[in-house]
């Protein structure tokens, strides 16, 4: 009898699983089959284009710091379609005190810059002779910040970054589950500044790129026909193995097997199944088998997001054009939580004389505002863009996208929730989980938590 897998959700996880379930042994490689209930594969990964532009609905690209993904991309023949960002993506700014302020990118710039009074800049270098971490305490981002940099820095700096990444409250992250590899470097060194001078000394050994302590290593990349590619290549790599609109309501072991009941009630066997569902449907499709399921999944919150598309003349946003875009610290009186330059940060983004611009709005900040009606999210849009970038004209187009089911949020105690999922997963031999509810929220570590999946799955398949 063929061995078969089902995989529930056909976002970036699901379909790269499937795709390493086809590929990582050839000779064993078992029948896959994705159930996905929307129309379409890709989950918050969607790229519009039209009218000479391109819009992300969801990220608008990665880093090209991990080999998980690099290596996806490689197997899909995807190489010649990346795309770097301009250099000009480099500048990033901070909505602080009423003007945009560029962040520092060298030590130079930092030492010259009156973002932070000189105060906090002298606490951020005597970084390495800050206090400790407190024993058996899953400390918050804002605290660990406030702690080894000061006050100042983690209510502006920090505050705004993860504003950036997570759409979050700085103040109701975990440190060790929302950043770990911060975590690490103070483990392992005892201060983030000698992490980095380890880092910087180990990537000039090996050639790599180390990042510094004002930006991030890697280099931001997407495709030339935006970040859809990739899970429309996996989509036509995986072919009639896919099954949208196809909604799971239930999945269950029966004897030695899986089974998924989907609304219809058609009804698919597998040997194993890997749920890469977000965690709040994972809640519903578990718990009905097993309660503890639902009480441990829908403790991972979720903060949803607005994202509001804006096109420009050139003339009418001249600040858009030199640099990423900027964030705004949680203290400010704006309803975004920061705006992209998507033109200036990709060739090709808008038309020839325009700007494209993307704010994000909602987040664990303000969760009410993807309720709200599109004509008012855009009027707060419009409001900030007047005070941050001078923007007085109407914009030609502008378009609204929102997702209820935004990020996940990984709060104090994520760890140990985890934890309490694996131990219930351990009663279900052949269940698996993967995503971005569980070890990381970006496209990079969805991809590499897949091919771990994938890989699990095989070892535990019957021969």
């Amino acid at each position: 009898m063929t061995r078969r897998v089902l995989v529930l959700g056909g976002g970036i996880s699901g379909l790269a699983t499937a795709f390493h379930l086809r590929t990582l042994s050839p000779d064993r490689a078992p029948e896959v089959v994705v159930l996905e209930s929307a129309d379409r594969t890709g989950g918050k990964i969607r790229s519009d284009a039209d009218g000479g532009c391109l819009r992300e609905r969801g990220p608008n690209g990665f880093l090209d710091n991990v080999p998980e993904t690099l290596d996806l991309v490689k197997a899909l023949g995807l190489e010649p379609r990346l795309r770097r960002a301009s250099g000009k993506a480099a500048n990033r700014y901070l909505w602080l005190r009423g003007g945009l302020w560029k962040l520092p990118s060298s030590q130079g710039e930092f030492l010259a810059s009156r973002m932070l009074s000189l105060r906090a800049k002298l606490r951020i270098l005597g970084e390495p002779f800050a206090k400790g971490p407190p024993e058996d305490v899953d400390e918050s981002v804002y605290d660990f910040a406030r702690r080894r940099i000061g006050e100042e820095p983690a209510r502006t700096l920090v505050d705004a970054m993860v504003a950036g990444v997570f759409a979050g409250d700085a103040r109701r992250l975990s440190l060790r589950s929302a950043f770990p590899s911060m975590h690490a470097m103070e483990r392992d060194h005892g201060s983030l500044v000698r992490a980095m001078l380890a880092k910087r000394r180990a990537a000039r050994r090996s050639g790599a790129k180390g990042g510094s302590p004002f930006g991030p290593g890697g280099t931001l990349t997407t495709f030339d026909g935006g970040m859809q590619v990739l899970p429309d290549a996996l989509a036509s790599r995986l072919g009639a193995a896919i099954r949208t609109g196809k909604r799971a309501m239930e999945v269950r072991r029966q004897g030695d097997r899986w089974v998924a009941q989907a609304a219809d009630g058609e009804r698919f066997a597998g040997d194993a199944v890997v749920c890469a569902a977000p965690a709040p449907d994972a809640a519903f499709l578990l718990g009905r088998g097993d309660p503890r399921f639902r009480e441990a999944l829908e403790a991972i919150p979720v903060a949803p997001v607005v994202v509001a598309s804006l096109l420009y003349p050139e003339a009418a946003a001249p600040k858009a054009l030199a640099g990423f875009g900027f964030l705004v610290p949680s203290g400010e009186k704006a309803s975004v939580l920061g705006v992209l330059f998507d033109s200036t940060v990709f060739e090709g983004r808008a038309p020839a004389g325009k700007v494209l611009l993307r704010a994000m709005l909602g987040g664990a900040r303000a969760p009410g505002l993807a309720d709200l009606p599109e004509g008012e999210i855009l009027g707060l849009v419009k409001e900030d863009l007047r005070a941050t970038m001078g923007i007085e004209a109407e914009p030609e187009e502008a378009r609204v996208f929102r997702w209820r089911q935004g990020i996940p949020q990984y709060e104090p105690g994520h760890g140990e929730r985890l934890d309490r999922i694996e131990a219930i997963r351990a009663d279900h031999p052949g269940l698996f989980l993967t995503g971005n509810s569980y070890r990381g929220i970006s496209m990079n570590l969805c991809c590499r938590d897949a091919l771990a999946t994938a890989r699990a799955v095989l070892e535990g398949l019957p021969a």
